[in-house]
């Protein structure tokens, strides 16, 4: 299941950023969406990382980017028994790092193309989408699963005292 999940959201990804730069002219939006002045789609090319930090020196992320990918599936295989939503986190991490790494190599910038214009809140891509909503499902995971120590503990049964005979 991970590695459709995470094969299939990349080629999602892959496929919406090539869709968006033949439709759209750098900078601008389609119009006609139904939200207007709310949610809009439009052509932007970030050379550095999240929020336009680091402009230009986003490939010094490529390494990490292979860790995470590689960390994810790994764990992933050799924890098969681990909550399904604990996969489906690793398996949108992985493809949102991959996702965001081919633009870097390939295009050397990352192509963003979803923007809330209500908030003005910088324009993201379907892999940021998919390292956001793994981040919430692992830091949910993280807070609700049980303490390991306490499913290990045992009660040791009461025995009766002396006195009580």
């Amino acid at each position: 299941m991970f590695l459709v999940l995470a094969v299939s959201l990349l080629l999602l990804d892959q496929a919406v950023k090539l869709w968006v730069m033949n439709a759209i002219p750098r900078g601008g939006s389609i119009h006609g969406l139904p939200f207007p002045g709310v949610f809009e789609m439009t052509l932007q090319y970030n050379k550095g990382i999240a929020f336009g930090f680091l402009q230009g020196k986003g490939k010094l992320l490529s390494p990490i980017a292979i860790a995470i990918a590689g960390i994810t599936c790994w764990y992933s295989f050799k924890h098969p028994k681990e909550a399904l939503h604990t996969h489906i986190a690793l398996a949108l991490l992985a493809s949102g790092a991959l996702g965001n790494l081919i633009d870097r190599i390939f295009r050397e910038q990352v192509t963003d193309m979803f923007w809330f214009r209500l908030i003005n809140f910088p324009v993201f891509n379907v892999a940021d989408s998919c390292i956001t909503v793994a981040t919430i499902l692992l830091i949910y995971t993280w807070f609700t699963a049980s303490d390991p120590a306490k499913k290990a503990h045992v009660p040791i049964p009461e025995t009766s005292s002396p006195e009580a005979e």
